[in-house]
């Protein structure tokens, strides 16, 4: 499943939303420059949440990704990371950007899942 990442604003213009690594700027997207010190970070490969709140892989739902990065470390599993994650100014722009549109934001895995219609796929 694709996404073209945009949606439209209040006005009817188009506007690019961001995923995370793009937002974080943290480099360690395929072929970034921080992928030989960090590893590859599987909120940018994790296909399975693809289109999630429009963003690429799981760029704009890492904070259900164990082994993304914030704060210059790697965080470890959802419930470990999630209180780190309601801080966190990208969580809380998409949170902003996704509440008014007809699917709304959903901080769980479940929740996007549901709204990209995979509900009954087991991951």
């Amino acid at each position: 499943m694709g996404t073209n990442n945009k949606d439209e604003d209040t006005t009817g213009s188009r506007k690019e939303k961001l995923n995370c690594w793009e937002f974080k700027k943290c480099g360690r997207q395929p072929g970034g420059p921080k992928v030989a010190d960090l590893g590859v970070c599987p909120a940018t490969v994790s296909h399975e949440l693809d289109g999630a709140h429009s963003g690429k892989a799981a760029g704009r739902a890492c904070w259900v990704i164990a082994g993304s990065l914030c704060g210059g470390k790697i965080q470890g599993t959802y419930a470990k990371k999630l209180q780190n994650c309601w801080r966190c100014e990208f969580m809380n722009m998409v949170k902003k950007e996704e509440e008014p549109l007809e699917y709304g934001f959903s901080h769980t895995r479940l929740g996007m899942e549901k709204s990209l219609g995979k509900s009954g796929s087991k991951h």
